[in-house]
């Protein structure tokens, strides 16, 4: 497996502050963040996934915990929209260069406005896709804010 992805190298070349943790991805996992939690020995709750949505009409990434579900109509509120849908998979891999289950929030083809669950802020560090499926980055949410010039909001069912 490459430990160099988009992803990766955009978090180094902003000087952030990251470690990378390899596991065996199952694309037949019931939840793909669960088994990556699992994986990886952290709670489901500290293990973040990237959805791609259309918030009215206009592509955008929101970023939450692998153990819940997120609410179109937060997310939609969130990103300043009247409304919000889950992007089709071939157009999220298209916009981003990434497949599924390997869509992380960095290094995407086209920089759209995100949006970070805040419970994000109750742990010193969550992890995120690290560009590719079997990898995690594990970074401070306020640090994936930043580089993604997110905001942070509650986005959960």
């Amino acid at each position: 497996m490459a430990q160099s992805t988009r992803a990766t190298r955009a978090l180094e070349q902003a000087g952030v502050s990251f470690s990378l943790h390899a596991y065996d991805y199952d694309p037949s996992a019931e939840s793909i963040g669960q088994a990556a939690a699992v994986a990886i020995g952290a709670d489901p709750a500290q293990v973040f996934k990237t959805l791609m949505l259309l918030a009215d009409g206009k592509p955008a990434c929101v970023v939450a915990p692998s153990s819940g579900e997120v609410s179109m109509k937060k997310a939609a509120a969130a990103l300043r929209a009247k409304s919000a849908a889950m992007m089709k998979p071939a157009d999220a891999e298209r916009l981003t260069g990434y497949k599924i289950g390997g869509i992380s929030p960095f290094g995407q083809m086209r920089r759209v406005p995100t949006v970070i669950d805040e419970t994000a802020l109750l742990w010193d560090a969550i992890f995120l896709n690290g560009g590719q499926r079997g990898l995690q980055t594990r970074l401070s949410g306020d640090d994936a804010a930043a580089l993604l010039g997110a905001t942070f909001a509650d986005i959960a069912a």
